[in-house]
């Protein structure tokens, strides 16, 4: 795509880089990052407008900042952002003055060096790295423009895509989540037909959840798109599974087994797209960074489709900037905003065999609840929100009446990343609201709870 302004974050220790990122965007600048030793070739190639090195206050990491000469050497604006920033300073030949003013930030500049940092108590950081501390960095000593945009990158990818692609074959497997919805709708815009669409309908999606991502995709945007309604042939294979793991691996190896049946009738395609997002990449690890998880979107996938390569037009992207890439390309805001929803799907929250009576009772209970909580203007603000449907029965009372039936749980949580979460303290009048519909509109359930554990030690899911 056209070459534009670019800023790089160096990682040289620390929990920061990407939320440092992610602030960087949002004052309209683009940016990567980088760990801190990789190739000076590397940088120089993009003649990046500046650097922002985000490091811990550990020994090593100090020295090695200290030490990098390469990187002042290429005329750009530095900033230090992390606990180590005041250290590096004084090594680099700075003086510590005590400041009137009370705070939990060290500053220090050298405007003729073109080094600048702050340091902030960890526990401060995330509040008070406001966009002004960055867009000063960015806007006057880096001379950014801030001109970056989702809606630039939108059509920018489009031509890219576009051009690079012709009248060549693409497929994809779209699963109705927003990173999968949102690369389909991008590189349809681009080659129109010639990408194909594969939707695997297990069963296993929330309530109305498939007709609506098959209705949004082939009315909407006119996608040609194959919808694969394989609900009984996934509930055969869950029969009798009660243990998670095993439930993940057999859905995991029969969407693959139906993806290859499909795609073997399509016949030999060019390209494979992903909906690969920046923290994938991140989160796989780079240099001596440690690995979170492992790059997992080609994993599992037919070995014997012939393709000539992946296409990952999400890649540079935050989850965020990918919502907001979604609403630009006009993709309904209640699919673009969606919380994320494991690939088993409901499987994972039916614990215990997994059935279709179960399915039903819990995409009803789960419909509830995500009602509820979109009346109260809660659904932007918590990540992530659900219905669990327990092993467990407990006596009740209906119509006058003994009852033995199910306990559903309820879950939500707040969090940046799903790499750690907090329980939502949803308000006790919206629980009340949606524990008396779920017991008194869903059949066989008896008894609502909610989850106030957050993560860790819990997870996300229940399984």
């Amino acid at each position: 795509m056209k070459s534009q302004e670019i800023v790089f974050v160096l990682d040289l220790g620390g929990q920061q880089s990407q939320l440092v990122a992610r602030r960087i965007r949002e004052a309209g600048v683009y940016c990567e990052i980088l760990p801190f030793h990789g190739s000076i070739q590397q940088i120089k190639a993009k003649k990046p407008k500046g650097l922002i090195i985000t490091s811990d206050n550990s020994e090593a990491c100090i020295e090695s900042a200290v030490n990098s000469k390469e990187l002042y050497e290429l005329g750009v604006p530095v900033l230090f952002v992390g606990q180590g920033a005041q250290e590096i300073s004084m090594q680099l030949g700075g003086k510590a003055i005590k400041a009137e003013e009370t705070g939990s930030a060290a500053v220090f500049g050298d405007a003729e060096n073109k080094l600048f940092g702050i340091e902030f108590q960890p526990e401060s950081f995330e509040t008070e790295l406001d966009s002004r501390i960055l867009r000063a960095f960015l806007l006057q000593a880096c001379s950014c423009k801030g001109n970056w945009t989702m809606a630039n990158y939108a059509r920018q990818s489009i031509e890219y895509y576009k051009e690079q692609i012709g009248n060549r074959k693409v497929l994809c497997a779209l699963s109705g989540g927003v990173d999968s919805s949102v690369a389909a709708v991008l590189l349809h815009k681009a080659i129109g037909s010639n990408l194909i669409c594969i939707f695997v309908d297990h069963g296993l999606l929330r309530k109305n959840e498939a007709d609506q991502v098959e209705k949004t995709f082939r009315e909407q945007f006119n996608l040609n798109l194959i919808r694969v309604n394989a609900q009984k042939r996934f509930l055969d294979r869950l029969k009798g599974i009660v243990d998670p793991e095993t439930k993940r691996i057999i859905i995991g190896e029969e969407f693959i087994r139906v993806f290859e049946e499909e795609a073997e009738k399509i016949g030999a395609v060019d390209y494979l797209v992903q909906g690969t997002i920046y923290s994938d990449v991140i989160e796989s690890g780079f240099g001596d960074k440690a690995t979170i998880k492992s790059h997992h979107n080609v994993g599992g996938l037919p070995e014997h489709i012939e393709f000539k390569e992946i296409i990952e037009p999400l890649k540079s992207l935050f989850k965020d900037e990918v919502r907001k890439l979604g609403e630009e390309l006009g993709i309904p805001r209640e699919l673009v905003w969606r919380q994320p929803f494991p690939g088993p799907g409901l499987a994972v929250r039916v614990i215990g065999e997994v059935t279709e009576d179960k399915l039903e009772i819990l995409r009803e209970a789960d419909a509830i609840f995500r009602d509820e909580v979109a009346k109260a203007g809660l659904d932007q603000e918590i990540w992530q929100y659900f219905a669990v449907l327990t092993n467990m029965r407990s006596v009740g009372v209906s119509d006058g009446r003994r009852t033995y039936d199910y306990t559903i749980a309820l879950r939500a949580v707040t969090s940046m990343d799903a790499m750690s979460a907090d329980w939502a303290r949803i308000p006790f009048d919206v629980l009340d609201r949606t524990s008396k519909r779920i017991v008194n509109e869903v059949r066989n359930v008896s008894r609502v709870v909610y989850d106030i554990t957050g993560k860790p030690p819990a997870t996300i899911e229940w399984e």
